[in-house]
């Protein structure tokens, strides 16, 4: 018999979720939209999902963290809540990428693409990175009662700013919209510049992002992986 992914990894784009999926993991990939992330999510759930993670890339919104450093995650927080993440997955993410920092990650509704918001949510939360899905997916996994844990890897440092095509170059689906990134360099010519200093900061963080995934192997490293796919299949 097949056995069943037990564990899900949400996603913002499609490339991630590819990055992430393997081995007991089935990816989602959320494109941006809160409400198609909660509707997969509570899918993959009702399916059967034993355990919930946050994977993919983030923004840094301290000036120590550059693109390509590896974050896991001890808690999910934003201005009003905060919801800690499961000690023995992330402890053993920590373990098998040692050269990762343990930090709070914050979630937010839309891309946080200017330096100085991104410091206003630092002080406003104390976190060191920023990404769009992780709050979503700390809160439903919470609702069920499942393990959360979070790997992200930096992409934008805290003194970078997006350039405004960031917030409108990914489709529903993850992936990316080319006719929309077309349009706005042609109403806005001058971003051109930082969308390419922005690409060469997401190879370096996806190079960092693949890397990471084959470090943590079947599962995502989630505890007692084995026992669990041998109760599931």
């Amino acid at each position: 018999m097949e056995r069943e992914p037990v564990v899900v990894a949400v996603t913002g784009l499609l490339k991630e979720a590819r990055i992430a999926a393997g081995r007991g993991v089935r990816a989602i990939a959320a494109g941006a939209q809160p409400g198609r992330l909660a509707g997969a999510l509570e899918h993959e759930i009702a399916l059967g999902a034993k355990a919930v993670i946050s994977f993919g890339v983030a923004g840094g919104l301290v000036e120590h963290l550059i693109s390509g450093d590896w974050l896991v995650a001890k808690a999910i927080v934003t201005p009003n809540e905060r919801w800690p993440c499961d000690r023995a997955w992330s402890g053993a993410l920590a373990e098998r990428l040692s050269a990762a920092s343990v930090v709070e990650l914050a979630g937010a509704d839309a891309l946080v693409i200017d330096r100085d918001a991104k410091l206003q949510l630092h002080h406003a939360t104390g976190a060191a990175a920023v990404d769009t899905e992780s709050h979503i997916a700390a809160a439903i996994a919470a609702t069920h009662k499942l393990p959360f844990a979070a790997f992200r890897v930096v992409l934008d440092g805290a003194r970078r700013s997006l350039p405004s095509v960031a917030c409108v170059g990914v489709a529903p689906d993850g992936t990316i919209n080319g006719a929309a990134v077309l349009r706005s360099l042609a109403r806005a010519p001058g971003q051109l510049p930082l969308l390419l200093r922005t690409a060469i900061d997401a190879r370096t963080a996806f190079r960092a992002l693949l890397r990471g995934r084959r470090l943590l192997g079947p599962g995502l490293a989630y505890p007692d992986f084995t026992e669990l796919l041998l109760d599931v299949s």
